[in-house]
């Protein structure tokens, strides 16, 4: 986050995380629908909400012009929302041209993913016990580009983490610790966590820079001189007709 520039950066979701605090831009804001709303006022009863919290919003709707926003970040917020196509959709329209969207999810083709589906289908027998809170859905990373690519917005970076299994034990975490060194070289898209960055591209459309230096002052064209002598030139003939 401490390299995307811009002037109005936005998060959707997950109040717990702070996914703009190393970020520079001056207008952050931090979006929550209704159930984020009610879940930060469970969390903090004092005053109803966090102290980052600016706007409730619904996230197929946000209260954005187009073409406003330079970086909008959605942690595990496309997998928690009723609609992520919408909500995709909406962030693609707020995104200025060469504006940036970070998207952190988790990976069901992975050890965490196949340990939470197994617990989802012995849960019909009463049975199991599930290692992920049991909300939302889990997106593929592939399907997310697919979505994506749709939508005009190109990939620019993606990163894979935890490959270690869902366990609970800290010693048994301590002992498989090596699968996280080794997971990145040898099996980089089973990691249970993913990260994208993706660019809004516009065909067609050209980012200009400032023009910080001043404009050179005018100097005399050699036209300006040609045209003098030719009438210059002009004036001589037309003496030597008369006479």
């Amino acid at each position: 986050m401490a390299d995307l520039f811009g002037y109005h950066a936005l998060q959707l979701g997950l109040p717990d995380l702070d996914a703009l605090r190393a970020n520079r831009m001056p207008h952050r804001w931090l979006g929550l629908d209704a159930a984020g709303w009610e879940a930060a006022r469970r969390a903090n009863p004092a005053d109803g909400a966090t102290e980052r919290l600016a706007l409730s919003t619904d996230y197929a709707a946000l209260p954005f012009p187009s073409e406003s926003l330079d970086l909008v970040v959605l942690p595990h917020t496309l997998e928690l929302s009723a609609d992520p196509h919408a909500c995709l959709r909406e962030v693609e329209r707020v995104l200025v041209h060469e504006g940036r969207v970070l998207i952190c999810g988790l990976n069901p083709a992975s050890l965490w993913g196949l340990r939470q589906a197994r617990a989802r289908a012995l849960r019909r027998f009463g049975l199991g016990r599930l290692f992920l809170p049991d909300a939302g859905e889990f997106i593929g990373y592939w399907r997310l580009r697919d979505w994506l690519r749709l939508l005009g917005l190109e990939v620019e970076h993606s990163h894979f983490g935890a490959y270690v299994p869902a366990v609970r034990s800290p010693a048994w975490l301590a002992r498989l610790g090596w699968m996280d060194r080794l997971g990145a070289r040898w099996w980089p898209i089973f990691g249970a966590a993913y990260q994208i960055v993706a660019v809004k591209r516009v065909r067609g459309v050209r980012l200009m820079g400032a023009a910080w230096k001043a404009a050179p002052a005018p100097q005399n064209a050699p036209v300006t001189i040609a045209n003098y002598d030719h009438f210059t030139l002009g004036s001589k003939e037309k003496n030597i007709e008369s006479r």
